[in-house]
């Protein structure tokens, strides 16, 4: 079938629209009209070439529409559902999926960062020119085929444009605060970025039954958004000092749990200097390819803090977005 779809040709380029040509979907593949899709931060960074992806390529990975097509060994979900689309499907079979942790999945892994389906392969092209998938869902378009495992089926009365938000931004906040940190009643919560990441991370910290939830953003509209959320301290990086400014705020200890939603140079070794000993720091925001980061050696034994990263909420998205 034809589609009209954006299409990033070159980073740094606009997005341009174009007709593609789209194959129907393979066995174990699902054709989704798309009904509403968010604009993540990754897909930004990737235009912009901070994240890498295969070129050209079709962005979007928040997204949520209709089923319009099944292949034949599909029997989850069925033409006329709605579902919420997922960026990270898993094979069900490998180490980590067989051990709870599909977000890890070794089969999924290579073919998202080849901007393929899972067997290697892609599903559009234009004039016979092969584009690209980004993270298996391309929801720029108006249709799109996805893996069938990547089709959550929501009831049919939740918004789409919701049940969009809930496919990356929502799942992956709130499952690093709650799947990950395992923040506990009365914890001091501190989170950088208040985007739609942090914005989900502040809704599970105060539902998780957090004593204090701060926010760090230089953008006094995004502090006031965090307030609206739940949050109740925020903070502005440029004009306080933020480790000064959260250990005040905690009885001189410092945050329980730490959620770097940002990814950005520094802000690593600031949570963790912002962090009470014992506590836990969490990574979420995704840096360059070629960023480091280093946090103080004998501190990091000494004061016993346990830093982890969180991909996708570490979260099973197949059962975790139903409870979002």
């Amino acid at each position: 079938m034809r589609v009209k779809a954006a299409v990033l040709e070159q980073y740094g380029d606009p997005l341009r629209l174009r007709e593609l040509e789209l194959d129907d979907p393979g066995p174990r593949e699902v054709l989704v009209r798309i009904a509403a899709t968010g604009v993540c931060a990754s897909d930004a960074h990737t235009r912009a070439g901070r994240i890498p992806s295969p070129l050209p390529v079709v962005l979007g990975h928040e997204g949520a529409g209709v089923v319009a097509a099944v292949g034949s060994e599909v029997t989850h979900v069925a033409p006329g559902d709605h579902v919420a689309l997922s960026w990270m499907p898993s094979c069900g079979r490998c180490r980590h999926c067989e051990s709870g942790r599909p977000v890890l999945c070794t089969v999924s892994a290579p073919a998202l960062l080849g901007g393929t389906l899972m067997d290697g392969g892609v599903r559009m092209r234009d004039e016979g020119r092969d584009v690209h998938h980004y993270s298996f869902l391309s929801t720029f378009a108006d249709h799109a085929v996805v893996p069938a495992a990547s089709a959550v089926r929501i009831r049919a009365d939740v918004p789409l444009a919701v049940a969009a938000l809930v496919g990356c931004g929502v799942l992956t906040g709130y499952g690093s605060v709650v799947n990950r940190a395992k923040v506990a009643p009365g914890s001091s919560v501190l989170i950088y970025g208040a985007g739609g990441v942090g914005l989900s991370a502040v809704m599970a910290a105060c539902n998780s039954g957090a004593l204090r939830v701060i926010v760090v953003d230089p953008k006094a509209d995004k502090r006031d958004g965090a307030t609206a959320f739940g949050a109740t301290h925020v903070i502005d990086p440029g004009s306080q000092p933020v480790v000064e400014t959260v250990r005040a705020m905690t009885d001189g200890l410092g945050a329980d749990v730490s959620i770097d939603a940002v990814g950005g140079e520094g802000v690593l070794g600031e949570a963790f200097d912002a962090t009470a000993t014992g506590g836990t720091i969490v990574c979420v925001g995704v840096p360059g390819p070629d960023a480091y980061a280093a946090v103080p050696g004998a501190r990091f034994v000494r004061e016993e803090k346990y830093l982890t990263g969180s991909l996708y909420g570490s979260s099973r998205p197949g059962r975790t977005s139903r409870r979002c």
